[in-house]
């Protein structure tokens, strides 16, 4: 997550810098230098983030699961962490989801997937 999508998801949020740091837990100092791109976004904030969004959506009801959109054949659904606890809105959440038919070892490279995919993409 960069600075301008830490920012656009915080004003989503409708928080102050302020509002944002006590939700998430970590210092006012902190959510100031996301935006400003001093530092990046450590993984557990941006993931905070992406959820927070994602429940404070009004129109969720509308949003398809992921083996919809990405439509998986039932094999694959079946060996898919996203699947099995019928997660299909928070796939991009949960670790170890097959993806491009493959499950991912880390964050970063399960996030490089997940940002090209409407699930998550319809967060920010």
């Amino acid at each position: 997550m960069d600075k301008a999508e830490f920012l656009k998801g915080r004003i989503r949020l409708k928080k102050t810098q302020r509002q944002l740091a006590e939700l998430l837990g970590i210092s006012i100092k902190a959510v100031h230098s996301y935006e400003q791109g001093w530092r990046k976004v450590p993984a557990h904030v941006e993931r905070q983030v992406f959820f927070l969004l994602s429940r404070s959506r009004v129109d969720e009801k509308d949003m398809r699961p992921c083996w919809v959109i990405k439509k998986c054949p039932k094999e694959q659904r079946k060996c898919c962490p996203a699947w099995e606890f019928q997660a299909g809105k928070l796939c991009w959440f949960i670790n170890g989801t097959i993806c491009e038919c493959k499950s991912q070892k880390n964050w970063q490279e399960k996030m490089k997937i997940c940002r090209s995919c409407e699930v998550l993409s319809s967060l920010l």
